[in-house]
């Protein structure tokens, strides 16, 4: 994982405490919880930019805003009173709910490699005439919120399971910190993002040699980075998804490929520099690669289902 993510993972851990610093014991499992869920935490980071592509720069930061207010409602308004009432009642339904979010993230990793193959290129025309659409901002915002949901549900899924053993009261305010936390990293990382190309055109324009030419850079990397992160993002949703399905499937005592990846990884790396590292990545990868076969798997389903392979 590159440092700038280790980074953003710290600075949601770090929100975390600040906000619940009058109350260790919260800030604490806040800031466990916030970690445990950094996978997706990366996955919403990476995804939302793109949401933002192409439109005027007066209207990115606003619309970056728009997103963050449905994420924080997505959050506080509609899952965390749903979760609560789970874990009160039906605490053995988490699992299976981490289990479903996890294979929904793999299917939308995997589709997104299928489209990245099989999708159609649109011309410089087309994408202009959508982009002057006049309700082409409220779409993307929609759409964006949608998919905010889905990635909102998982990490507070993952987080609630971290304070399963906690009184109601502990729960609750640790999944609000969580949840005002993360929103906050995730949403100010995004507009950093989008607003860094304006930053490097305005370097670019005025002050000495070296301020410009900085400018000049930041410009022209700027692309590239939000390219790389539309990959960021489709690996960590394999990976992520991959394993909280394995995990689950562990903890149910199917397959056991989760605990064999895991001794494999062991095995492999046991005797390597840097032994802890090497097998995090074999463990991450062989997570991000069956996420892509359980992904791929409910992709070919749904595209053989009549009238589903039009909508896609």
């Amino acid at each position: 994982m590159p440092s700038g993510l280790f980074a953003l993972l710290d600075d949601v851990a770090t929100i975390a405490k600040v906000a619940a610093a009058s109350i260790d014991d919260i800030g604490a499992a806040a800031s466990k919880a916030g970690v445990k869920a950094a996978g997706v935490v990366v996955d919403d980071a990476a995804v939302t930019p793109r949401y933002v592509t192409g439109f005027q720069p007066s209207r990115e930061l606003p619309i970056i805003w728009r997103i963050a207010k449905g994420s924080m409602f997505n959050k506080l308004v509609l899952i965390l009173p749903v979760l609560l009432l789970l874990s009160a009642l039906a605490q053995w339904a988490i699992t299976p709910l981490l289990m479903v979010g996890g294979a929904y993230l793999c299917f939308e990793g995997a589709e997104k490699v299928w489209h990245s193959f099989a999708a159609k290129q649109h011309s410089l025309a087309e994408d202009a005439a959508e982009v002057v659409d006049p309700n082409h901002e409220e779409a993307m915002v929609k759409g964006a919120i949608r998919t905010d949901f889905i990635l909102s549900a998982e990490i507070m899924v993952i987080a609630l399971n971290e304070v399963l053993g906690e009184a109601m009261a502990m729960r609750a305010a640790t999944l609000v910190v969580v949840a005002i936390a993360i929103t906050i990293a995730v949403y100010g990382v995004v507009g950093l993002i989008v607003k860094m190309d304006d930053i490097g055109l305005h370097m670019a324009k005025e002050g000495r040699n070296a301020r410009r030419a900085i400018g000049r850079g930041l410009v022209a990397f700027m692309p590239r980075l939000l390219a790389a992160l539309a990959t960021i993002g489709t690996a960590a949703m394999l990976w992520v998804g991959g394993q909280i399905v394995l995990h689950g499937l562990d903890e149910y005592h199917i397959g056991g490929i989760g605990h064999g990846l895991h001794d494999f990884a062991h095995s492999v790396a046991g005797g390597l520099p840097g032994a802890g590292a090497w097998e995090w990545l074999i463990n991450a990868g062989g997570a991000g690669v069956f996420g892509l076969v359980l992904g791929g798997l409910i992709v070919a389903a749904l595209h053989l289902v009549p009238g589903k392979k039009a909508a896609h």
